[in-house]
């Protein structure tokens, strides 16, 4: 191409906006920037973003990043995509959306929900799907639409998530991969093909899920017209891409059977490679297909871990945040220097962290945070090192299932929580796990995007390649002497969990009663 340096471009479309990243054809990163969108909440439990602001943040993203690089559009050799899933995206034949997109946040089809599980059955669908049938995934959202907004579903042509419809406007191609395929509860995640079974139970039309592809799969070369736009040469290959689970996978350097990893974010999850999908008998955990096409990632979600460390700062923390913002330092700094003081266990005190009710392995809409064991000598430290641990607790939960199917010797760590040092050590003696640190903490998923696009255009042979782009630097190793005082307490935490249960639902039905008279 007549330059000495090469570029691969990675979009990332989370919820809140899109982050473009470059990367040099050796995995170091380059540079990124992000652009942000508006999320609208027409009604309660509507959750929709307008696909052209998606575009436009593409767009404006990669023209800043350019810009900010001094990278010349004939220098970016291929462009890829990571992306939230589990949405709902009508377009017509010309690829025009037909409505907003509902995103994976939307949960009003609960009625559609239940609809699914009475025609399917609850482990009918999971078995298939390696999901649990729910409100959270594309297919009941897309019978809502059809129940709905008959008109709409009539006009689609096909049901797109937000990468697909990005490539789309690349290439002029409507397709999915696999991994964003798994987050439509419509895929035979076994047989990797859209399930007949599941389209004929559920009436809806089989035309609309689009064409299947590897991750790796060139998608096209970008449209002249699109390149007008984007700012980047008609023909740069495209590659499809993955979701953002997947993509957060291979950038952790997850690419081989029995490896797993940690992400602590808002929410957390843990997952790992396996050569086949993990289909636990209760239906705790669930699984995708990795962006290798040979390996799957049986993973479970918690949903508020870094949110109960961010509700704590916001709620409890308010001197700390203050002094934080005259000292010029992150107010986790100082709330960390306060549960350093505090011994393992936090003296008995315990948090139960279901601020957002719980997903794995509880799947608990109803149950609720809480500390248990406050007495009059607990102190600020305590409450700040229990919230901590009590993530742990909670997460070891996770890991004491997915154990079940491989002896794990350590996690990956990445997230905006693996930058806390005390936390990792927390983790790591509540688990009694190595913890591993990669060079990008919280570049996993843009990263796994990028090598993804490697591969599609034969620049690395395999996703092996990850390993060296984003090479463990540091390892943080578990206090054999903390060992059973946690597992006492980790004991204890299950404990206070099953007997809160039937106070959560009374709670849970004075709420909506009370909902109910206003």
């Amino acid at each position: 191409m007549g330059y000495a340096k090469q570029y691969i471009l990675a979009h990332d479309l989370g919820t809140s906006g899109n982050k473009a990243t470059l990367y040099d054809i050796r995995g170091t990163l380059c540079a990124s920037t992000v652009c942000g969108y508006a999320t609208y909440y027409p009604h309660d439990q509507w959750v929709e973003q307008n696909p052209e602001d998606w575009w436009a943040a593409v767009c404006r993203s990669t023209q800043q990043l350019l810009e900010q690089a001094g990278v010349a559009p004939g220098q970016v050799l291929c462009v890829s995509f990571s992306a939230q899933m589990m949405g709902c995206l009508l377009v017509d034949s010309r690829g025009k959306p037909l409505r907003p997109m509902m995103i994976w946040a939307d949960s009003r089809s609960g009625a559609q929900e239940k609809e699914m599980i009475r025609r399917v059955g609850a482990q009918e669908g999971y078995r298939i799907t390696g999901h649990r049938l729910s409100a959270s995934y594309s297919a009941a959202k897309l019978l809502w639409i059809q129940q709905n907004e008959p008109e709409i579903y009539q006009k689609a042509a096909k049901m797109l998530n937000a990468k697909d419809y990005i490539v789309y406007r690349l290439t002029g191609q409507m397709m999915t991969d696999y991994s964003d395929a798994s987050g439509t509860n419509l895929l035979d995640i076994t047989a990797k093909k859209w399930s007949d079974s599941l389209v004929t139970a559920l009436g809806i039309r089989k035309d609309l899920l689009p064409e299947l592809h590897r991750s790796a799969d060139i998608a096209g070369g970008i449209t002249a017209e699109a390149a007008g736009q984007i700012g980047l040469l008609a023909g740069t290959p495209v590659v499809i891409g993955g979701g953002d689970g997947s993509c957060a996978c291979v950038g952790a350097g997850v690419v081989a059977e029995g490896t797993a990893y940690n992400v602590i974010g808002s929410s957390s999850w843990i997952s790992l490679a396996s050569r086949r999908p993990l289909f636990d008998p209760q239906m705790r955990t669930f699984n995708w297909v990795h962006l290798d096409e040979t390996l799957y990632t049986p993973c479970a979600t918690m949903q508020a871990a870094g949110y109960s460390y961010s509700w704590y700062r916001d709620v409890l923390g308010t001197p700390e945040v203050q002094r934080a913002r005259e000292m010029g330092v992150s107010p986790y700094l100082l709330l960390d220097e306060q549960a350093a003081q505090s011994p393992p266990g936090a003296k008995g005190l315990l948090y139960l962290p279901y601020l957002l009710g719980e997903r794995a392995p509880l799947w608990n809409l109803d149950a609720r945070a809480c500390f248990v064991g406050m007495k009059i000598s607990t102190g600020k430290g305590d409450m700040t090192r229990a919230v901590l641990e009590g993530v742990g607790y909670h997460l070891r939960m996770i890991l004491d299932i997915l154990q079940g199917s491989f002896a794990l010797e350590g996690l990956v760590m990445t997230g905006g929580g693996a930058k806390g040092r005390l936390w990792l050590q927390i983790l790591a003696d509540i688990w009694q796990k190595k913890l591993l640190l990669p060079r990008y903490i919280e570049e996993a998923t843009s990263l796994g995007a990028a090598v993804c696009a490697g591969v599609g255009v034969g620049l690395y042979p395999d996703y092996q390649a990850a390993r060296h782009m984003n090479p463990i630097v540091e390892e943080i190793l578990p206090d054999p002497a903390k060992a059973a005082l946690y597992d006492r307490l980790y004991e204890a935490f299950g404990q206070a969990y099953q007997a809160l249960v039937p106070v959560f639902d009374h709670l849970a039905a004075i709420c909506r009663e009370e909902e109910g008279h206003g």
